[in-house]
């Protein structure tokens, strides 16, 4: 994908991206499953848009993981209609989300290695903006 055409689709997505994922995010955070295996460091957001489960998946990690990546894809699907393809919206999301993360949280890094975010800012692929 050519840069010029992914700035405008990050640019075009953000607005309704945040408000699209709000929904996702709303629930994630009042699940407490979620917020523990954040915290304990067992998921982590990857630059796909998903969030992928760091080290061994049990069924209910791996259920829970299963369960928010489908609301998120439901969200990047209907994003999607303005123009730009669900991978697209997907990736602009992950951009974004990887940025959101705090201080101890983890993201997976370009190279595909799983990082743990620290003081600084996370690493990112170069595509972001």
């Amino acid at each position: 994908m050519k840069q010029g055409k992914l700035l405008f689709f990050a640019a075009l997505g953000l607005g309704t991206l945040a408000v699209a994922g709000l929904a996702t995010a709303a629930y994630a955070q009042r699940d407490p499953a979620y917020a523990a295996a954040r915290a304990a460091g067992q998921i982590g957001e990857q630059p796909d848009g998903y969030i992928g489960i760091v080290g061994a998946a049990t069924p209910d990690l791996r259920a829970l993981v299963n369960n928010i990546n489908i609301q998120r894809k439901a969200a990047y699907t209907k994003q999607a209609a303005s123009g730009a393809t669900v991978e697209q919206m997907a990736f602009v999301a992950g951009c974004n989300l990887i940025l959101k993360t705090t201080a101890g949280e983890k993201y997976k890094a370009p190279d595909g290695t799983w990082k743990t975010r620290g003081a600084a800012a996370p690493e990112r692929d170069p595509r972001c903006v």
